[in-house]
């Protein structure tokens, strides 16, 4: 198969699809694999790195795009490389449809194979390849809010992890996922008065057991959201629906109740965030904005910041569907139940329920779009 990686533009994105190690793989495994022009330097990656291990480099991303069966990238697709992809190419890329009405209309008007890293899910409902960027985002989500908690970025000047004879700040994570988890990791790390959220008294119990009391935990209704955002220093969303639109867990009436000059990092905003105050997606280069006195973070991009570590440890991931996507086209999807969760539009059609119940579309299971008797998922 011919495998394309086309440069990520989405603001301040430097995160690359494939590494040379991955290329190697590809190569060696009998597959032509075509790269963008310095696709890879924003990772610390160059052209003469993937010409190394075979990799053949293409100066614009329609070269690619025009060449390749597959398009592997890591971000979902802009307005302006809607038309790029052509009928039954595969595009396998974070998708996050849910939130996104004009991507999945082009996908589908252009019957691309859309398979979303984020909706593929293996036996035990484990999301293997959006963990390592949950994690990354989790992790990075309280050392932004400690950064913003400064004065000069318009915080109210709270050192989370506090010192001697002064509390720590408070920290409340609505959701106990990989988010949730990894957030809890570090602002344990950094000393701060930590509480967690959690519809699941399951997950609950996990997270006290192996934090052993040093983070609190809280069942996630309404009532208690309410009550916890207004001892909050850092509010994180961390919200997850697989594959659907995340919901609106903390109300605008919730954060008009919040100190001055705290902050909220929206970790779901990619899946249309669970903050109801924030209307917006910022960026890297312009990340918060301030309503009713609260610092509010909502770039869709987190890991993106730290290119070369989320680059490496998605590609981890990623590789070994690639390799099976390469190997064996669609039947891949029609061998691999978790390929098979992570199909969102085929042939023309809308083939993950959340995303079309998300934008109330029709929705057409895999095996009809597939023509098939049956798909093992």
């Amino acid at each position: 198969m011919r495998i394309g990686v086309i440069k990520e533009i989405k603001a301040n994105e430097h995160r690359v699809a494939l590494v040379p190690s991955g290329v190697d793989a590809l190569v060696k495994a009998g597959h032509t694999v075509y790269i963008e022009t310095n696709a890879g330097v924003g990772s610390g990656i160059y052209d003469e790195d993937y010409k190394k291990v075979g990799a053949k480099i293409l100066s614009t991303p329609q070269e690619v795009v025009d060449t390749a069966d597959m398009i592997v990238k890591v971000k979902e697709p802009l307005a302006s490389e809607y038309d790029l992809f052509r009928e039954n190419q595969l595009l396998f890329t974070y998708l996050h449809l849910a939130a996104e009405p004009h991507l999945t209309e082009a996908l589908v008007k252009n019957k691309v194979s859309a398979i979303a890293y984020e909706t593929i899910q293996d036996n035990l409902g484990h999301l293997p390849l959006l963990q390592p960027m949950s994690e990354v985002a989790g992790r990075m989500s309280v050392q932004i809010g400690a950064q913003f908690l400064e004065k000069h970025y318009g915080g109210a000047g709270v050192l989370l992890g506090g010192v001697p004879g002064i509390a720590p700040g408070k920290v409340v994570i609505v959701g106990g996922g990989i988010v949730g988890l990894n957030a809890a990791k570090m602002a344990v790390g950094m000393g701060a008065d930590v509480t967690i959220m959690d519809i699941s008294l399951d997950r609950l119990r996990y997270i006290d057991d192996i934090f052993a009391g040093r983070v609190k935990t809280l069942i996630s209704n309404s009532y208690n959201v309410a009550r916890l955002a207004k001892t909050a220093d850092l509010l994180i969303g961390a919200v997850l629906i697989p594959g659907a639109k995340a919901p609106h867990i903390v109300t605008e009436d919730m954060v008009k109740e919040m100190k001055k000059g705290s902050v909220i990092v929206d970790v779901a905003i990619d899946q249309g965030g669970s903050i109801e105050t924030i209307d917006r997606v910022t960026t890297h280069d312009n990340p918060v904005f301030e309503k009713h006195g609260v610092l509010h973070y909502s770039v869709a991009n987190i890991p993106g910041a730290v290119a070369r570590s989320s680059t490496f440890a998605l590609t981890n991931a990623t590789l070994p569907y690639v390799l099976k996507l390469a190997a064996k086209g669609l039947d891949a999807v029609k061998e691999c139940g978790a390929l098979a969760k992570g199909v969102n539009v085929l042939h023309g059609k809308v083939t993950c329920k959340s995303v079309a119940d998300s934008l109330e579309l029709e929705y057409t299971p895999l095996e009809e779009a597939l023509n098939l008797d049956k798909v093992s998922i």
